[in-house]
């Protein structure tokens, strides 16, 4: 039995070795080489400062700034740590109640908008973490962002037109606005307003 065994957990351990720490390493090594912003968190820093990730979604509740996706991660909103989706399907009771509260808070903070409420404002994506929404979810706020930040809203939509990144490739995906690059940009008006 000990002629069948050895053989066996000699191949365990090569398998382990490769598999857990020389396939590991070398991917991570690569992805140092070729990936470094992405291996380290995509990281937006500004003024030394990191104020969050091009890749994970934040919680932005004034008015004064865009409005990304709903997150569906707990025990906190935005939390990487916890990523997944809500798991409410179409007809879930909870979904349903969940999109009129999203749709009450997007109709209070903006009255005279009048417009469909984008999809993507009152859903959660599959992660609970998209740092994204589409331009139609950028637009249905312009005006309100405008308003509050007392900036003219073709200003307000050239920053969005900015912001907005095209198809990967030209053809995969949809046309997205990373909410914290766009708020950064307001912020960065704002201060080109004041001086």
């Amino acid at each position: 039995m000990l002629k069948e065994l050895k053989p066996a957990l000699l191949v365990f351990l090569v398998l382990t070795v490769l598999t857990g720490i020389v396939y590991p390493g070398v991917v991570t090594g690569i992805g140092r080489l070729l990936f470094a912003h992405q291996v380290d968190g995509s990281l937006i820093v500004r003024d030394g400062k990191s104020v969050g990730s091009e890749l994970l979604g934040q919680s932005f509740t004034s008015p004064r700034y865009f409005w990304g996706r709903p997150s569906a991660t707990s025990p906190m909103a935005d939390n990487g740590v916890g990523s997944t989706g809500s798991n409410q399907g179409a007809t879930s009771p909870g979904l349903e109640s969940a999109v009129r509260e999203r749709i009450a808070a997007l109709r209070a903070a903006d009255p005279g908008n009048t417009a469909a409420v984008p999809v993507d404002l009152v859903t959660a994506s599959g992660s609970g973490l998209d740092p994204q929404i589409s331009p139609a979810a950028a637009e249905f706020q312009v005006a309100r962002v405008a308003r509050v930040r007392r900036l003219d809203a073709a200003r307000v939509r050239a920053l969005v037109e900015h912001a907005t990144e095209g198809r990967t490739f030209g053809l995969l995906g949809e046309p997205r606005v990373n909410v914290l690059q766009l708020n950064l940009a307001l912020d960065a008006q704002d201060t080109k307003e004041k001086n």
